[in-house]
Order: C-alpha cells, then structure tokens, then sequence
C-alpha cells in the first residue's frame, strides 16, 4: 500500500529573515520520507528572499505567483504531488514530528485541521490567547496555526478563494467546520508575535476582533482589505 506524504506549501513576501531558519528547522523535525515536496511560493520579495532559498543546500521547489496567499497557496497546491497539502506560514514553527501527527490524523479519516499554536512572547494576553487554541472553538481558529488538508477535500471545497486579499485562511476554515471536519492536534507550534510588537497587542487585537466581527455580518473581501491597510502595519 502507497503511503501517504506531505507536500509543505509556504507562501512568503519579504522574508528573508526567517525563511532559512524555518526551511532547517521542517526538515530537521521531520522524517523526510514522509515529505514529498517542500514548496516555497514567493509572491514578488525585493528583499533577497528567493536568493538565500536558491543558496541553500536542500531540495526545495521554489515558484512565484501574483502577490496575495491565497493566490500564492493555490499556485503551491496546484503544483503538489502528495494527496496531504500542509499549508504553513513563514513564521510559524511546527511540533518535532509534526509530519507523523498530520499523517496519523488524516489516517484516523480526520482530513483537515491544525495545530494548537503559542506566541514567542510571554505577555499574559498573548499566553492566553495561545491556551485557547488547543479547544475546538471556531473562534480560537486562525491561519497561523497552520492548516493540513487532504489535496482532494482542498479541491472539492474550491481551494483558496482569492477574492481574499487577507481572511483566506478563516474562510477555508469556515467551509471546514461547516462540514463538520475539522481538527486540532494537541501539539504545540510557535508562532511570531511580531505584527503584535509592530502595532500594539491590544490594538492589533482589536482590529481583528473587529476583521471577525465585519465578517460575521457579511463585509466583503474588499472591505476586510481595506480596513487592514488603513489599521494595520
């Protein structure tokens, strides 16, 4: 029986600072025969990005694609050869093992989840808001825990809509819960609390808070992007 792998799609802009570190560190953490493809999809970096990937000693596929993550992980997901698709932003660091729980998960028929996630950073809010995420709560749910989906349930719910210029993540999320098949692995991955540290944590709170709430009662793609580059850095 053929076994099931893991194509890694990573959708960057301007990363330069962390994209080496997180490349070692997936394959340190991981069996690399469960691998298939690590794959990089960078969306218009002017900062060296796609330079120091071509530079590194691993077999990494490196694509470009118009600039927006949804646009980037479709191209990614498009270009995937294994039947598990695990979608990882650049700053967010999966669990040792983390190939074997997704795997396991998507053996045990559970086809799409995430991982519990904390911040690199120890004020109280932030720990708190990382406890939360280990709950199945839609509301604790966000793309930087990270997402897992099996390439043909990916396909059958439409992909990425890339109407989403930001929210991409929570709307394929949505889609999941409302088909009721949707995980969360109790297994910690850490994530950069550094949009926090730029705006302000209780004011880039309440912005998404505020993202959440103006989707919730039907705000457009549209205007969800515009309300993040007036508010956000």
């Amino acid at each position: 029986m053929k076994k099931d792998k893991i194509s890694i799609i990573i959708p960057i802009l301007n990363e330069a600072d962390t994209i080496k570190d997180l490349l070692y560190h997936l394959i340190d953490n991981a069996s690399l025969e469960n691998i298939s493809e690590i794959i990089v999809v960078d969306g218009g970096s002017t900062d060296g990005s796609q330079s120091i990937i071509k530079s590194l000693d691993l077999s990494i596929t490196l694509l470009t694609s118009p600039k927006g993550r949804a646009k980037q992980m479709n191209v990614g997901a498009k270009a995937a050869k294994s039947k598990i698709l695990y979608f990882l932003h650049a700053d967010s660091y999966p669990p040792h093992r983390y190939d074997e729980f997704i795997i396991n998960e998507v053996k045990n028929n559970n086809l799409a989840g995430c991982f519990k996630m904390k911040f690199d950073h120890s004020h109280w809010w932030l720990r708190l808001a990382s406890w939360l995420t280990k709950f199945s709560w839609r509301a604790c749910r966000g793309g930087d825990q990270s997402q897992f989906i099996t390439k043909t349930l990916f396909e059958t719910l439409g992909c990425f809509n890339e109407k989403f210029t930001i929210y991409e993540d929570n709307d394929l999320i949505n889609k999941l819960y409302a088909i009721n098949e949707f995980v969360v692995i109790q297994q910690w991955l850490t994530t950069s609390a550094r949009r926090y540290k730029d705006n302000g944590i209780w004011k880039l709170q309440y912005h998404f808070w505020t993202i959440y709430v103006k989707k919730w009662f039907g705000a457009s793609a549209e205007e969800l992007h515009k309300y993040y580059l007036k508010h956000i850095t």
